[in-house]
């Protein structure tokens, strides 16, 4: 029997990332809270009062008073809600890789206790919170599923370093395992979320309608990324005539270029790991993603041959890429491709700087063995790639980037942050 209310909730959140972390302080200004992590030092940030992912500033981290850190498992002994946000990445072979979420599951389990709730928010391929993740659960805590514990899901919309939409300014998807369930966790999440709640009527729905809203802009971009290479190979301004384009009504606003970070560059991959694994081989959703990754390699390659055209010699030739996180204003590098524009240019002989004011030295050290340039030399480089449009690099006048660059070099704006004038190459 299921007989939780909100008024019994007594929350734990596993997982304080950029997803986690934004949750578990809505709702520590509400209820009492367990935020958990397994990076100590992360623990140790937030109880000092700082966000290393800038998700959620100082201030605002200090009005969740019910909200206490922790890295130690027994502390989620009391609570009855267990709510995970931990990553689901990709492996070397693009393959989904649970492993995160199998182990946060085995925490939870051992803590689980009748009449617990225990609801997931990572982008998963439809089927995997009660094919993969409630066995667990059951593995370790000794528990029935739907008659000793119960489960939901409700997919995770923070979009990294967007200021505007908010986890309560956004329409929060619910779901439950069972009709009492699915009516719980969609009025747990209706009470801090502002914009309301959309309760699917199945978990699986709940899931294949996340992993899709990612898939949709994948294939998107993949079609302007396409349009820019034609388009390139005619002579003709992409951005022009994506201007032009855009003055009717039902045109969608999509710009080329490289797609990386969490979720669109990801989570396509979950759902066409599941449709094989029934079966059937996606067409159109793989062609997108093989035309996605292919954008970085051609970037280097648009920039090489611009040099030679140029008389640049490229061998040894120096080249300043300005942004390394997977989009602006934002430090989040989880499967940036601008990574890709780097190995590609040194594979050309290139000798590449990276420059990125928001990205921790430390962290792309760590992820990338990238020792990243503090300030970059004035006069120094044969290409510069304004590769993310960062605040600071819109600042900047087309002088003030030239600055960087030889007498002779190839300025790229990658990101449109100039007028076409200004730039020797554009998507």
């Amino acid at each position: 029997m299921f007989d939780l209310t909100l008024e019994s909730a007594r929350l734990a959140v596993i997982g304080l990332g950029y997803v986690g972390l934004p949750l578990a302080v809505a709702f520590g200004k509400a209820m009492p809270v367990v935020a958990f992590d397994i990076n100590a030092a992360r623990i140790a940030a937030l109880q000092a009062g700082h966000d290393a992912t800038l998700e959620v500033d100082d201030d605002e981290l200090a009005t969740a008073r019910q909200l206490t850190y922790s890295s130690a498992v027994k502390d989620m002994a009391g609570c009855n809600v267990y709510i995970v946000t931990v990553p689901t990445p990709i492996d070397a072979h693009k393959r989904p890789d649970l492993t995160p979420l199998i182990k946060a599951s085995e925490t939870i389990g051992a803590v689980l206790k009748r009449g617990d709730v225990v609801i997931y928010e990572s982008t998963v391929y439809p089927g995997a919170t009660e094919e993969d993740c409630v066995p667990v659960l059951e593995r370790v805590s000794g528990l029935r599923f739907n008659k000793d514990f119960f489960a939901g899901y409700s997919p995770e919309r923070i979009n990294p370093g967007d200021k505007l939409h908010r986890l309560p300014t956004i329409t929060k998807v619910t779901s439950g395992s069972t009709p009492e369930v699915a009516d719980f966790v969609d009025a747990l999440y209706g009470s801090v979320v502002a914009a309301g709640t959309h309760k699917a009527p199945s978990i699986r729905v709940a899931e294949a309608a996340k992993v899709i809203e990612n898939t949709q802009r994948d294939l998107n971009i993949a079609l302007i990324n396409e349009l820019a290479v034609i388009f390139n190979k005619m002579g003709i301004d992409t951005e022009a005539v994506l201007q032009a384009a855009g003055t009717k009504w039902n045109f969608l606003p999509f710009r080329p270029g490289l797609v990386g970070g969490h979720c669109i560059g990801v989570d396509p991959y979950y759902l066409t790991h599941k449709a094989e694994a029934i079966g059937y081989h996606p067409q159109i959703i793989l062609a997108g993603r093989r035309l996605n990754d292919s954008m970085g390699p051609y970037v280097a390659g648009q920039l090489v041959k611009e040099m030679l055209r140029r008389r640049i010699h490229v061998r040894g030739a120096r080249v300043l890429v300005m942004g390394l996180a997977f989009k602006e204003n934002c430090p989040d590098l989880r499967n940036t491709r601008a990574i890709d524009v780097i190995a590609e240019l040194r594979d050309f002989g290139v000798e590449v700087d990276v420059y990125d004011p928001w990205v921790d030295p430390v962290a792309a050290q760590h992820e990338y063995g990238l020792a990243l340039t503090a300030c970059p030399a004035t006069g120094a480089y044969d290409g510069i790639i304004l590769a993310v449009a960062h605040d600071q690099f819109r600042s900047m006048t087309p002088a003030e980037l030239r600055a960087y660059g030889k007498d002779a070099h190839v300025l790229y704006d990658l990101k449109y942050v100039l007028p076409a004038t200004d730039s020797d190459l554009r998507l």
